[in-house]
């Protein structure tokens, strides 16, 4: 399982790079992966016109889409569409930030699970 990661470098720039979920347990309910701490849980809907210029992110936060996209570009220039269904973790919470713009029109429902106490 793949979670998108987005985050900064010493120099303020931000990147992606991909983090492979590691699942430690197995059993006929499937696999799991270990349990790991989050502060909270924030739902979110997202107009279809969303177009969000140059921002850090708020907070270290897991957002998992569930009925639609966003496009997401980092300040090194590289862009990636998070689906729905996807994972992404956003932690640059400092430095250049990200451009985040809706795909197809859609209204976008999405879950923030919160790593931090902000």
């Amino acid at each position: 399982m793949r979670i998108h990661n987005l985050y900064v470098d010493a120099k303020g720039e931000t990147h992606f790079r991909d983090i492979e979920v590691e699942f430690t347990e197995s059993g006929r309910a499937g696999k799991t992966s270990k349990r790991l701490p989050a502060t909270g849980i924030i739902f979110r809907q997202v107009q279809p016109d969303y177009d969000l210029d140059w921002h850090p992110a708020p907070r270290r936060q897991y957002i998992i889409n569930l009925d639609a996209g966003v496009q997401i570009t980092a300040s090194d220039g590289e862009s990636r569409k998070i689906g729905a269904g996807e994972v992404i973790l956003v932690e640059d919470t400092s430095g250049k930030g990200h451009l985040s713009k809706a795909l197809d029109g859609r209204l976008r429902h999405c879950i923030f699970v919160t790593l931090d106490d902000k």
